[in-house]
């Protein structure tokens, strides 16, 4: 508590109180979200008890903006299990942002598709997950001026926000995908067999990330809506071999796609 306190004093001082309407969790490859966007730019390292990101295609900073009119507290940049961070410490910038007013989270990633029915340079909304991870960011002590000790998880992905997220792809013309997002603990891709089980689960794409933000952020009562930018195909549906510099590349191409969907739903709101 002692930790949570000192990054939120941090960090209303040096917002001047901004209050947060939205979080947006920025995935790999997707920093032209931000590209001429104006407000308060804070790096993640100056920051009292946040963690520190190492991943190349992550800024590191976070940014509070204004976008049509919502106040937004943009993550350029998250934190990932495989660099040897907690689940806790993972999620832990949206229970400080959720503290600072936020009631809305967007999640992003990239990901890697499990069958040929999704395409390289798809977006795809995430109608449901699967935890993969092997852990929990909620296991421990609970906290309960945070939230309850079982959460439903019946319904994390927020309804209203999906069906206005339908109605803005087709007004940008996008061709919106939606299925089942898996999050696997990293940091090696997967093999063909565990590629096979995984659609035999009901995934549509893999990842690395983004279930622990959801699971915390379902359990904060934040609503809550997911992207994946499909990147590749996973091992096994395509024979290329994959690396960390494709998804970047291709990630830059969706990125495009998917700022323009983010910033008309944040209109819509």
């Amino acid at each position: 508590m002692e930790n949570f306190e000192k990054t939120l004093s941090y960090l209303r001082d040096k917002t001047n109180n901004f209050k947060v309407d939205i979080v947006i969790v920025l995935g790999s490859g997707l920093g032209v979200f931000c590209d001429d966007m104006e407000g308060i730019r804070i790096k993640y390292s100056d920051i009292p008890s946040f963690p520190k990101s190492s991943v190349q295609g992550h800024k590191g900073e976070l940014l509070f903006s204004n976008i049509s009119g919502k106040n937004c507290a943009i993550m350029q940049g998250r934190f990932h299990y495989y660099e040897g961070h907690s689940l806790h410490d993972t999620t832990y910038p949206i229970k400080i942002l959720k503290k600072m007013g936020a009631h809305t989270i967007f999640i992003t990633n990239a990901s890697g598709a499990l069958s040929k029915k999704f395409n390289v340079g798809d977006i795809m909304l995430i109608n449901d997950h699967i935890n993969f991870m092997g852990d929990n960011p909620l296991r421990g002590k609970n906290d309960d001026t945070l939230g309850e000790r079982f959460p439903d998880m019946s319904e994390v992905y927020c309804p209203e926000l999906k069906k206005i997220a339908k109605n803005c792809a087709q007004e940008l013309n996008i061709d919106l995908k939606e299925g089942v997002y898996l999050a696997t603990m990293g940091p090696s891709y997967e093999t063909k067999a565990e590629v096979k089980m995984f659609s035999i689960l009901g995934a549509d794409v893999v990842g690395m990330s983004s279930v622990p933000e959801a699971i915390v952020a379902n359990y904060l009562k934040m609503r809550t809506i997911g992207f994946s930018m499909i990147t590749n195909h996973a091992t096994g549906v395509s024979d290329n071999k994959l690396t960390h510099k494709e998804v970047l590349e291709i990630g830059k191409v969706s990125g495009v796609k998917l700022s323009q969907l983010i910033k008309k739903i944040i209109e819509k709101l």
